[in-house]
């Protein structure tokens, strides 16, 4: 067999996948772009969408099928902070989502009304809605792609073990699972996990910072002050009073370190799923596969030991263990609730730095969980009749993720890896004790953290730690600097959405609109820095800073 039959034969079979590796000098010719764009989530989107509007040559590769990230993968009820620091692409998208539901037939499942929105409303002249239904978000991510003539690649993985060609400290192309390889003069990494930049070495860490290392007070392991925390009472032991029995699922025997030290913690992991009550429209949950009881043996203990009837869970949580945010035609934005919900705590550590298979695996365990959840909800005996009333008219939308048996494409990955620039963005900047001299985008979300781990409480029993939300002060700046990679370690790579930030600033950073403004300005500096012929830690902020102001980004403090 020659070797192009040879090339032919693994592509076709799949040997690839299983560990064949193409060498760099591959007769395969690759696709060459200015920007090659890896991620299409939100903010991959508008970074596509914002190079092809300024006349490069750009490729949109999304590893999976849909575009759109978490946006469109759920999480409808957008958390927005303030409306009024979202600019640029972001604020225009969103201000289709308004024009969308202008039209009565959008309204399918229920008669055209206004919604509640998460902030007062807006100038008549400047509307905007941030609560969109997953098929109407992804059709406007669609759209505008489309619009500006943006080359989408789907269903392309990164070979993340060999796959990125660097020279002279530059990227010059990367090549994908199938062999497909992708050549451009700038890169911009819009994954959620940080693929791109972690293959091309760029620095980068996972977990919690130490409060010591930037003298922040909000990160490394922090536990929960009352009455944030679990309940006292609810034993941890799979045979109550016997630690002999060994601790329940997901319960870690103590904190794992002192207050305040780093950790591997991540913030917990769930899918943002759509749920209706609409009779014509639901398609009910069913009991899952490999069901086990045992693992919602902490939520009985809870409802058993009376915590239902606490204050906070009532005044917090609503008294409710889903939060049921609603969307148009009778759908919803369905998170996390309190201190048992929708969120697999402490099960998705290793997932940043999983290969693919081992993250499918794990995005598989977070459906189980969460369809065992609601199943057990609706009809589990032990828990109280009453509430499963409360729970037993909702089901899945029929008309969402239609491809995915309606339940969402994309887990939330609420943070994983985090590139270290030469500028890091900690609480002092959300805080605004620090001012960035070079903003390219702004946060305006309190810092947001889900908890991190359960463990046993110095007094024996389940509590959580790592849980945030901690209110800024004011719209802060995001450094230029925060969204490059260190002077000498990649001149032309971006990264918006991993970007150099601490667990706790990050809390506030993470937010989608904020990625879709970063996206954005990430491709305005890829496309100058072209048109410069130098690298992105060489592009000359004032003129970026012009550049960004002619495309209506907000960038400094309003």
């Amino acid at each position: 067999m020659d070797e192009l039959n040879r090339r032919n034969f693994i592509r076709k079979t799949g040997i690839l996948a299983m560990g064949a590796v193409f060498p760099f000098t591959s007769s395969i010719n690759p696709d060459d772009y200015d920007i090659v764009v890896y991620g299409g989530t939100s903010g991959g989107v508008m970074a596509a969408i914002q190079a092809a509007r300024m006349g490069k040559k750009v490729a949109l590769i999304e590893p999976g099928k849909h575009l759109g990230g978490l946006t469109s993968g759920g999480l409808g009820w957008v958390d927005v902070g303030d409306p009024h620091t979202i600019g640029g692409l972001s604020r225009e998208y969103f201000h289709r989502v308004w024009q969308h539901y202008q039209a009565d037939k959008a309204w399918k499942w229920e008669q055209k009304h206004p919604m509640a929105e998460q902030h007062p409303p807006l100038a008549p002249d400047d509307q905007t809605m941030w609560i969109v239904e997953p098929s109407v978000a992804e059709h406007l991510f669609d759209q505008m792609a489309a619009e500006a003539k943006v080359t989408i690649v789907r269903n392309e993985r990164l070979n993340c073990r060999s796959g990125v060609e660097m020279k002279e400290r530059n990227i010059t192309r990367i090549r994908m699972e199938s062999g497909r390889m992708f050549r451009a003069k700038m890169f911009i990494d819009a994954t959620y996990e940080g693929d791109l930049m972690a293959a091309a070495g760029v620095s980068y860490t996972v977990g919690r910072e130490p409060n010591s290392r930037y003298g922040e007070k909000n990160n490394g392991i922090r536990p929960l002050p009352l009455p944030g925390r679990f309940p006292e009472g609810i034993d941890p032991y799979r045979v109550k009073g016997d630690p002999a029995s060994g601790l329940l699922p997901r319960v870690y025997p103590d904190w794992g370190g002192k207050v305040g030290e780093g950790d591997k913690g991540v913030q917990a992991y769930n899918y943002r799923l759509c749920l209706t009550k609409v009779p014509e429209n639901r398609v009910f949950i069913e009991k899952p596969a490999g069901y086990h009881e045992e693992q919602y043996e902490l939520l009985f203990r809870f409802i058993e030991a009376g915590g239902m009837e606490g204050e906070f869970f009532k005044t917090a949580f609503g008294g409710s263990f889903l939060k049921l945010d609603l969307l148009p035609n009778g759908k919803t934005d369905t998170n996390n609730n309190g201190y048992i919900s929708t969120d697999f705590v402490g099960m998705n550590w290793a997932y940043p730095e999983a290969d693919y298979a081992t993250r499918e695996r794990m995005a598989r365990l977070h459906e189980q969980w969460q369809r065992g959840l609601i199943w057990t909800l609706q009809h589990h005996p032990r828990i109280p009749e009453a509430v499963r009333r409360q729970y037993a008219p909702w089901g899945l939308a029929k008309d969402e993720f239609t491809d995915t048996g309606h339940w969402p494409f994309q887990l939330y990955i609420r943070e994983a890896r985090r590139m270290i620039s030469d500028v890091v963005i900690t609480e002092h900047t959300a805080l605004g004790k620090e001012v960035a001299a070079d903003p390219v985008g702004l946060g305006s979300y309190h810092m947001d953290s889900h908890a991190i781990k359960l463990f046993v409480s110095p007094k024996g029993f389940v509590t959580s730690e790592g849980g945030m939300f901690v209110h800024i002060p004011a719209p802060f700046g995001i450094s230029y600097r925060a969204i490059i990679p260190k002077r000498g370690e990649c001149g032309n790579l971006l990264v918006p959405i991993c970007v150099s930030v601490t667990h706790a600033a990050y809390g506030s950073v993470r937010m989608e609109p904020v990625f879709m403004v970063l996206g954005q300005s990430a491709a305005t500096a890829a496309s100058l820095a072209i048109d410069l012929h130098t690298t992105v830690q060489e592009v000359p902020y004032d003129l970026l800073r012009a550049r960004l102001l002619k495309d209506k980004q907000l960038i400094s403090d309003i």
